[in-house]
């Protein structure tokens, strides 16, 4: 079983079930997944963190074994708002007042909610291979569009991406783990591509995976609006791929350092966009250096 050195748990919060692995020695690193996963992502890089950080592994809200509720008509319920609450609170509930934070791809758009909402919570933030979510809508062209078809066609009204996922789920699975500069899904551990497609084939995960997109076309634009006036205060560490759409589009640092206080740093990888499944020897002296530093 993976993840097997951590404790499984499933806690009742913000008027969800989370469900999460825990563990390890040290200062508290909640650690996000992103889509189409779970929190097993972080598999081969926990026992090594553990050694130096208690370590919060959850499923977001609409993902794997967590709950996912139908999703309400301004798709609110999935706003990154509410996600990073259902995260803020999930810490508290675990004894944790202030932590690092880490997230890869909706698990970092969920992460900059988390440390711009609540400022006194995050210690330090890691985010891996995405630029802001309005900075991605507003260079929107035809190559983004043709490259990032997923963001566009998973915010269309229900039922319709759901069904024609759902008519071959594993397919789409393993299609979108071998895209987005990938090119392949031979680097991830038989055991945890078996545990993406058990969580992701499930209707309501689909359901759940939509409306986390959904909510990031309508209302997480409208909340992101408050960076006119306010800016994420902890040190920020940006990780990307560079064979990624994100490192071949955008320019990660900069972007970042458009909504942050202080100085962003950041190091592209030799990936594509799953860095965590791909090269986590690579990843994690990137996070321990960072986490470690004194910025």
């Amino acid at each position: 079983m993976m993840l097997d050195n951590f404790t499984h748990a499933q806690l009742q919060v913000n008027g969800v079930t989370i469900n999460l692995h825990h563990g390890g020695n040290g200062p508290p690193l909640l650690l996000l997944h992103g889509y189409p996963q779970t929190h097993v992502i972080w598999h081969a890089v926990a026992d090594e963190l553990a050694r130096h950080y208690t370590l919060v592994m959850p499923d977001l809200r609409g993902y794997g074994d967590s709950s996912k509720p139908q999703g309400l008509p301004n798709h609110g319920n999935y706003s990154k708002r509410v996600m990073a609450q259902d995260m803020l609170e999930l810490m508290r509930a675990l004894g944790f007042e202030s932590f690092y934070l880490c997230g890869h791809d909706r698990g970092g758009r969920v992460a900059h909610r988390l440390a711009l909402d609540h400022p006194a919570a995050v210690k330090k933030l890691i985010i891996i291979d995405i630029s802001p979510t309005s900075t991605m809508y507003a260079a929107t062209d035809k190559t983004f569009a043709t490259l990032y078809y997923h963001w566009f066609f998973l915010i269309q009204p229900a039922p319709l991406p759901e069904k024609l996922i759902a008519s071959n789920a594993a397919f789409y699975l393993q299609y979108t783990l071998g895209g987005w500069g990938s090119n392949t899904i031979s680097f991830f551990d038989s055991a945890a591509m078996a545990e993406y497609e058990r969580a992701f084939c499930m209707p309501e995960s689909i359901h759940g995976a939509c409306e986390d997109y959904r909510a990031a076309a309508g209302i997480d634009l409208e909340h992101d609006r408050d960076h006119a006036y306010k800016k994420i205060a902890c040190p920020t560490h940006i990780v990307w791929g560079e064979h990624g759409i994100v490192g071949r589009m955008f320019h990660p640092i900069q972007d970042w350092q458009a909504k942050c206080e202080q100085q962003v740093t950041g190091k592209a990888l030799p990936a594509g966009h799953f860095i965590v499944d791909q090269v986590p020897d690579l990843l994690l002296p990137e996070m321990m250096g960072f986490l470690a530093s004194k910025a």
